[in-house]
């Protein structure tokens, strides 16, 4: 395989309440906490007309994870698994994908609903979120399906997966 070398920019950076990993939500959809996107100022224009929708998916680089593991215990479960069957944070490309609430859209900052990433997170990307491409009806979970649906599950993150 060919290795090719591009470079990822940061657009923004997220700001949230956490400053470390500990008891942070281990998925967006299990958060009400809020956070705000500050752009660059060069990319300010591209947020017209992102207010129409209810929310946005932000792509952003896990900047405080460990080294990758390719076996790792998640989250959620109670045995090693393939590192790309989790969503942990420490990976080859440590990008990680949000899915959140739009509160507000300003000239140069968005404000949402759903933080579950560290505070002064380096933005990749923002998309809009658009339920007839984006869902899936049908979908399978895989092995996390048995704790999905445990009602005294906790889907807090600890601290094992950062610098």
């Amino acid at each position: 395989m060919q290795t090719l070398r591009f470079e990822i920019r940061p657009i923004g950076t997220i700001k949230t309440p956490f400053e470390s990993s500990e008891n942070v939500p281990i998925q967006s959809s299990k958060s009400v906490v809020m956070g705000e996107v500050e752009l660059e100022e060069s990319y300010s224009v591209a947020l017209d007309s992102l207010d129409s929708f209810s929310h946005v998916i932000l792509l952003y680089w896990f900047h405080r994870a460990t080294s990758p593991r390719l076996r790792v215990k998640p989250y959620l479960g109670r045995k090693e698994r393939g590192l790309f069957s989790t969503r942990v944070p420490s990976r080859p490309n440590p990008i990680g994908i949000s899915i959140v609430e739009l509160v507000e859209v300003g000239e140069k900052r968005i404000v949402f609903r759903g933080a579950d990433m560290l505070n002064d997170t380096p933005l990749v990307d923002i998309k809009p979120l658009i339920p007839e491409f984006d869902n899936r009806p049908g979908a399978s979970s895989g092995w996390l399906a048995e704790f999905l649906s445990d009602a005294t599950q906790s889907f807090h993150a600890d601290r094992r997966f950062e610098e």
